[in-house]
């Protein structure tokens, strides 16, 4: 399975405006159902994060959290990601464990036992 991209404007404010929304001290996510059956992700990251080479950063930490999480995501879902500032803090591997509670709390997972997690402890 792979990751689709969300590029156009219209995409992010649907999933802004009726997405569920899920806080965290690194991202802040937004969870909606798509009617395409498709996994796709939309990441944002504004000047406030710094400038290019650290945007990227974070842009790159986020999509190898996400694509780590992957495998036990149901399909049919939209997911936009806002980096935060603390971002540039953390490792992948450490917000892909937050990322997989978040989504585990908005129901986007296949199963929710977590013996067959993919993500180590």
């Amino acid at each position: 399975m792979r990751i689709i991209k969300l590029k156009e404007n219209r995409e992010f404010r649907r999933a802004y405006n009726r997405g569920k929304v899920f806080v965290t001290p690194f991202a802040v996510i937004y969870v909606t159902k798509n009617r395409t059956g498709d996994v796709r992700l939309g990441i944002t990251a504004g000047k406030k994060i710094g400038k290019a080479v650290k945007r990227n950063r974070a842009k790159r930490v986020i999509t190898a959290a996400f694509s780590s999480v992957l495998p036990d995501i149901q399909n049919g879902f939209d997911f936009v990601i806002v980096a935060r500032t603390r971002i540039l803090n953390v490792k992948s591997t450490e917000l892909a464990l937050i990322f997989y509670k978040s989504l585990k709390t908005a129901g986007a997972l296949k199963n929710d036992n977590e013996e067959n997690t993919n993500i180590s402890y």
